[in-house]
């Protein structure tokens, strides 16, 4: 049952007026690749190269992803790639992606570019130096004295990380406004030259996409989103699950099979002990909102926190209708559930490279 909280009604860690979400926004590129496409590419390209080939088709037609969207068009992934054609493309698309985003999101929140303060930008799939906030300054309209954050390598749980910074950076600047942008293009790291089935249900899962968020003072009126200080989970020697090998031609996905099965063994204590930082009990979180890396995933999350089967049928519908976009995804979710309604307590969740748990508690008053 959903728990209607009034600005009177608060717990300890949300009694005052604080940070809140005055609006989000997101993006995707031009180029929609339906599932049964990409199968059909990547067959054409992978299996002359992978003996195992047809024993993962199923991979493809399970994962629960319909389409997803790319930067670059599905013929552009026939042919060989090395550092200078991915860079070239990332900077392109992700900077179009971070402009689309932003401005979707300051929209929302109904401010102008030249009102944000500070700029947090996440992105772990390409290397932009200057910062793709740079890039798009011009384009924006962000002011001169603008302060600029990038953060580069925490991968799927950067949008929640990100969103955690930027909070904290509002929270310490009363009165200012923090845009936060993640941008990831997955699909360039599409590779045809390693015989690994981690590259394989890579191709099976990502997508590109951005995500951002505007933050700032709340005013403790109600109607508000806020934000509570993030907290995150480092679980040690867990280095190999998952994040990229650097070689000449780019980088290669770390994706461990062990994935799943260590969701559902760590991620409830790995949880709990987050929400006990927080000083909120498990009882009073009325939605978890997640990250969906992929559908055993979600399963592995609903059976761990002991949800109904199909509770997170916002994580699924995102999957299905965009893929898994890394840092950007667990706000497309957010998005949706914010959409659809939902009030009271939540915990935005997101697993990532590290290997790391990342949660920021939320309320949404009525």
């Amino acid at each position: 049952m959903l728990q209607q909280v009034s600005p009177l009604d608060r717990t300890s860690y949300g009694t005052r007026p604080g940070t809140v979400l005055r609006g989000i926004g997101t993006a995707v590129p031009p180029h929609a690749l339906p599932q049964s496409e990409v199968l059909d590419q990547a067959r054409r390209l992978l299996a002359p190269k992978y003996p195992f080939f047809e024993k993962m088709v199923p991979a493809f037609e399970n994962a629960g992803v319909d389409t997803r969207y790319s930067v670059m068009p599905l013929s552009w992934f026939a042919a060989d790639h090395g550092w200078a054609d991915r860079s070239a493309a990332y900077m392109t698309g992700a900077r179009a992606l971070f402009i689309a985003a932003a401005t979707d999101a300051l929209q929302a929140a109904g401010i102008a570019a030249d009102q944000v303060d500070t700029i947090v930008t996440v992105s772990s799939t390409g290397i932009a130096t200057p910062t793709l906030e740079a890039q798009a300054h011009r384009e924006m309209g962000f002011r001169r004295d603008v302060r600029r954050v990038p953060v580069f390598g925490l991968g799927c749980a950067g949008g929640v990380s990100g969103l955690s910074i930027a909070r904290r950076l509002a929270a310490a600047d009363p009165g200012s406004t923090v845009l936060m942008v993640t941008v990831e293009t997955c699909s360039l790291s599409f590779r045809t030259d390693r015989l690994q089935k981690a590259d394989v249900i890579a191709t099976v899962l990502f997508g590109d996409g951005a995500a951002a968020a505007v933050i700032g003072s709340g005013t403790g009126d109600g109607g508000e989103v806020v934000l509570h200080e993030g907290h995150e989970h480092l679980f040690p020697d867990t280095l190999p699950i998952m994040g990229w090998d650097v070689d000449d031609t780019g980088l290669g996905v770390i994706f461990d099979r062990s994935i799943p099965g260590f969701v559902a063994e760590e991620f409830r204590p790995a949880v709990l002990s987050m929400l006990a930082e927080a000083g909120i009990p498990l009882d009073q979180i009325d939605r978890f909102v997640c990250h969906p890396g992929g559908t055993k995933v979600v399963e592995a999350i609903e059976a761990t926190m002991q949800l109904t089967p199909g509770a997170l049928d916002a994580e699924r519908a995102t999957l299905r209708d965009f893929g898994n976009m890394s840092a950007p995804t667990a706000l497309f979710v957010l998005k949706r559930v914010l959409a659809a309604g939902q009030t009271g307590r939540l915990a935005l969740c997101a697993l990532g490279p590290g290997f790391t748990a990342s949660l920021l508690p939320i309320t949404v008053t009525a």
